[in-house]
C-alpha cells in the first residue's frame, strides 16, 4: 500500500480548514498594515538559499533537500560529484521563505531606486530534512511577511504589533504568549563582536561539543543555539550582543524598544537570542507559548544585507514567519481548533421517482452562492436525512412527487423541524433569506 513519506502530513478536512483559517486570517490582518500576497516557486537555485539563508548554518549544510532530473543523477553517480554543474542545475526545495522573496523582488525590481517599499506576505510548503518529531516535520507550512525597503525602527516594531495582533486573532491569550527581542548588531560592530565570541569558545573548547568548535570558525554567534545544555551553561558567560553594540545599532534598538512600549507590547530581552538563520542585523524576535513544549512559534527580525547578497542594490529589509503546525498545536493545548466544524449547508432530499427534479434545485442554490449536497447513491428519504445531519445541514429541501406536482418545495428547518411550502420559483430566495 502506498504510504506518504515520513515527516511530511495530508492535510484534509478540520486540518486543512485550519490551515484556510490561518491564511483567512492573515490576509485580513496583513492587509490592513498594505501587504499583499506573493508565491514564489517551491525550487530554487541552492545558490539562492547558500547566499540567504548562509553556507555555515544548519539548514544549508544539513537540512536541505537538494533536486535532481532523472538524467542528472545518473551522470552524479558515474562522476561521483557536482563537479561541472552548472547553477541553473544546482537546485532545492525551499527550506524558508525569505530568501525566495528576496530574490523575487531583485529578479524583479520590486523596490525601483526611490519608489516605495515592497510590503509582501506568502504562505505554503517548506521543506527540511530533520528528524521528524513534534511540531517538526520534512514539510511543513509557514505563514511570512517581507518588508523591503524600510529602515526606521518604527517598522521593526509595526512588524512586531502586526505578528502579535496576528496571534491574537487566531485565539492565543496575550499573556500565554511570550515575546522575546534582542539586537544583533550590523556590519559595522558585529565583526568585532562575533572574534570575541569566537575567543571565548576557544578558550573554554574543552567544555565544548564538536559542533561548537565548528561553529566557531563558521559563525560563533549560532554557539548560543546549541541544543546542548553543557555548552548552553557555557555560553551564559560569553560576551553579549547588546553590550557591543555600536551607536548606532544601540540607537536602533532603544526606538523600537520605545515604540512597543508606546504600544502596549509586553516583550523580555533575551541577550542570546541570534535565531537560526546568517541573514539578520539589527533587531531580532521570537514568540513561544508558555507551556506548549512546541518551541517557537514564529520569529524574525531584520536582514538589511540579504538583497545585496542576492544580486541587488542596498536595501533594508525585515519580516518574520510563523510555523503552522506548532500553532495548532499550542492553540491545541488551549482548547482552540482553528478548523472546529464543517461549514453547514443546505441539503436537497427526494423520493427516488423525482430524481432528476433535484438537479436543478441544486444547481439553483449554488449558482446563489448556497453551499449545497444531495444524494448521489440512490439513499432512502430518512437515510437522506441522516446524511444531511452529519453534514451539518441548516436547512434540508424536499422534493417528492406531491411537491414536484404541485411546483412547490419544502423546506425543513434541522434544528427546530419546522417545515414549510414554498412555490418553486420563489425557493432559492426564501432558502437564502432564512440563511441570513
Amino acid at each position: 500500500m502506498a504510504q506518504r513519506v515520513q515527516g511530511t502530513e495530508d492535510l484534509y478536512g478540520g486540518y486543512m480548514r485550519a490551515w484556510q483559517h490561518m491564511c483567512d486570517v492573515a490576509r485580513e490582518v496583513f492587509g490592513t498594515y498594505g501587504f499583499n500576497m506573493i508565491e514564489t516557486p517551491a525550487i530554487e537555485q541552492v545558490a539562492t538559499f547558500v547566499h540567504g539563508i548562509g553556507e555555515s548554518t544548519d539548514v544549508v549544510r544539513k537540512e536541505m533537500f537538494r533536486v535532481f532530473s532523472g538524467a542528472l543523477v545518473e551522470s552524479l553517480l558515474a562522476k561521483g560529484s557536482e563537479q561541472g554543474l552548472k547553477a541553473k542545475q544546482r537546485l532545492a526545495l525551499r527550506p524558508e521563505g525569505t530568501a525566495g522573496v528576496v530574490r523575487a523582488a531583485v529578479q524583479n525590481n520590486f523596490v525601483p531606486q526611490g519608489g516605495a517599499p515592497a510590503k509582501l506576505w506568502y504562505a505554503g510548503p517548506m521543506f527540511r530534512g530533520e528528524r521528524p518529531q513534534k511540531g517538526r516535520l520534512r514539510q511543513f507550512h509557514q505563514v511570512g511577511v517581507e518588508w523591503l525597503g524600510a529602515s526606521d525602527p518604527a517598522s521593526d516594531a509595526e512588524c512586531i504589533v502586526m505578528l502579535m495582533t496576528f496571534f491574537g486573532r487566531l485565539g492565543f491569550a496575550s499573556e500565554s504568549l511570550r515575546l522575546t527581542i534582542n539586537s544583533m548588531g550590523d556590519n559595522q560592530c558585529r565583526p568585532a563582536y562575533r572574534n570575541k565570541v569566537r575567543a571565548f569558545i576557544l578558550d573554554h573548547k574543552d567544555q565544548m561539543c564538536d559542533d561548537c568548535l565548528e561553529r566557531a570558525e563558521l559563525n560563533p554567534l549560532r554557539a548560543f543555539d546549541c541544543k546542548n545544555a553543557h555548552c548552553r551553561e557555557v555560553m551564559a558567560d560569553a560576551p553579549l550582543a547588546p553590550d557591543h553594540l555600536c551607536d548606532e545599532c544601540a540607537s536602533h534598538y532603544a526606538q523600537v524598544k520605545r515604540y512597543l512600549d508606546e504600544a502596549g507590547i509586553a516583550y523580555v530581552e533575551d541577550p542570546t537570542l541570534v535565531r537560526g538563520l546568517d541573514y539578520y542585523t539589527r533587531t531580532v524576535f521570537e514568540v513561544e507559548v508558555e507551556g506548549a513544549g512546541v518551541g517557537a512559534i514564529g520569529g524574525g527580525g531584520r536582514y538589511d544585507g540579504l538583497m545585496e547578497l542576492e544580486g541587488g542594490k542596498p536595501t533594508p529589509g525585515l519580516g518574520f514567519a510563523v510555523g503552522f503546525e506548532r500553532i495548532a498545536l499550542a492553540l491545541e493545548q488551549q482548547g482552540v481548533n482553528m478548523g472546529a466544524s464543517e461549514p453547514s449547508c443546505v441539503y436537497v432530499a427526494c423520493t427516488p421517482d423525482v430524481r432528476p427534479a433535484v438537479f436543478g434545485c441544486v444547481l439553483a442554490l449554488r449558482k446563489a452562492g448556497v453551499r449545497t449536497e444531495s444524494d448521489c447513491q440512490g439513499r432512502s428519504l430518512k437515510s437522506q436525512f441522516k446524511q444531511a445531519d452529519k453534514l451539518g445541514a441548516r436547512l434540508c429541501v424536499v422534493l417528492g412527487t406531491d411537491e414536484v406536482a404541485a411546483g412547490v418545495v419544502t423546506i425543513r428547518n434541522m434544528q427546530t423541524h419546522e417545515q414549510v411550502q414554498v412555490p418553486m420559483t420563489d425557493f432559492t430566495s426564501v432558502v437564502c433569506e432564512k440563511l441570513t
